[in-house]
């Protein structure tokens, strides 16, 4: 937001400002957290990440400074730091108690502003992250990003992201897949309809086919072809997904 940019500058006007996205839906701190997890291995060492999807502000919840990957994240304790803290494994927090760096007043409605913007002018400015408050031993945790293993045959998995174009990315990667079975075909089953056609890429697929791709961020993801699989699926996110698969030999006899 506008204002977030100007306190920021207000007390670095050397800071460099760069914005992920403005389209998270309102309230949904799960884009968000996916958004994150997407792109932070693509920004370098020392970046402060300064995230705000923030139903709870003004309430009781944490404001947080997250330290994971050579890299700082700013924002409230609602899970949003969660994902990259699960992948990354190591990683450092501390409440934002010292009020000595937030803009005066706080608002109640406005912590973006008042709280985690200039915390993070105050770290771009070398600010030492253990001068902003406490450390924390945990913090928040949304639902792992692990799919659950059922059998050898057999991977539960959910929806973790729909985007604007109506893919549906899964918290199942391909190395889930393979570690299971080499020799296999996997079928996807979700809200009764089956999945079962694997493509590289959005075009080698037929118009409105429903097929499983690998992701950007490096997820499965459902998705058709110049359609939204999600309203073909009527899918949500945290919609639960199966894969299961079958010997290759098996499929083949059961076609013949």
């Amino acid at each position: 937001m506008g204002a977030m940019k100007g306190v920021i500058l207000s007390r670095n006007p050397s800071a460099r400002i760069i914005d992920i996205t403005h389209d998270i839906p309102p309230q949904d701190i799960g884009a968000a957290a996916f958004n994150l997890l997407a792109c932070y291995q693509n920004f370098p060492a020392g970046t402060i990440h300064v995230a705000v999807v923030d139903p709870g502000v003004g309430s009781d919840r944490r404001a947080l400074l997250v330290e994971a990957a050579q890299q700082f994240f700013v924002g409230p304790d609602n899970g949003l730091f969660s994902w990259i803290c699960e992948r990354e494994g190591e990683f450092s927090a501390r409440q934002l108690t010292n009020e000595k760096f937030f803009r005066r007043p706080v608002s109640a409605t406005f912590h973006g502003r008042d709280i985690f913007a200039p915390v993070a002018a105050a770290l771009s400015l070398g600010v030492a992250p253990e001068v902003f408050g406490e450390p924390l031993p945990e913090i928040l945790q949304a639902d792992s990003l692990k799919p659950k293993v059922i059998d050898e045959n057999t991977i539960a998995g959910r929806i973790i992201h729909i985007d604007r174009f109506g893919n549906c990315a899964t918290n199942v990667m391909p190395a889930d897949l393979s570690a299971k079975r080499v020799s296999s075909s996997w079928t996807i089953t979700l809200n009764g309809r089956k999945i079962n056609s694997f493509r590289r890429f959005f075009s080698a697929g037929e118009i409105g086919e429903l097929f499983c791709l690998k992701g950007s961020a490096g997820f499965l993801e459902l998705s058709a072809r110049n359609a939204s699989a999600a309203q073909i699926l009527g899918a949500q996110p945290g919609a639960p997904l199966l894969f299961i698969s079958a010997p290759l030999g098996e499929i083949k006899a059961a076609s013949n």
